[in-house]
């Protein structure tokens, strides 16, 4: 699995992504992850649930140039993106963003990379429920532009 991305419905097993992560190798003193999860709250509005869309094909090559490019950032033995489509529920998983490294320092930054990135540049769609039965589009946020612009 050295590098590798999947855009799934279905729900991923955090543990399985870690072992995948570090499976035959013994030169990762640092691996680093980061699972999102479906809150309930977002903007002052309570949520019930989240629905992702995407757009195929271009989604996949996006986020194989994100990896791509952390890749030639920094030193990583391994890195993983899974990130969920379609219709979740409070508590559900919806990303894991997995990085491994020989130096922490390396595996941290990438991580937070792949992050910042996947919020600004992957095409995806969130449109949230909330609890009055309301739909609405979730807009992208400033901090988030402000996160990946620190990468430039």
């Amino acid at each position: 699995m050295a590098f590798s991305i999947a855009v799934q419905i279905d729900d991923f097993d955090v543990g399985q992504e870690y072992s995948d992560l570090v499976a035959n190798d013994v030169s990762a003193g640092a691996v680093v992850f980061f699972v999102g999860r479906v809150r309930d709250f977002n903007d002052g509005k309570n949520i019930a649930s989240l629905s992702l869309e995407h757009y195929p094909g271009m989604t996949e090559k996006i986020l194989q140039q994100i990896l791509d490019e952390a890749r030639r950032r920094w030193q990583l033995v391994s890195a993983r993106i899974v990130h969920r489509i379609g219709d979740l529920q409070l508590g559900d998983q919806i990303v894991f963003v997995g990085t491994a490294s020989a130096h922490r320092e390396h595996a941290f930054q990438a991580a937070e990379f792949l992050m910042d990135f996947l919020k600004t540049s992957a095409p995806f769609w969130k449109k949230e429920k909330s609890r009055d039965g309301s739909f609405g589009w979730v807009e992208s946020k400033d901090k988030d532009d402000k996160a990946a612009k620190r990468w430039e």
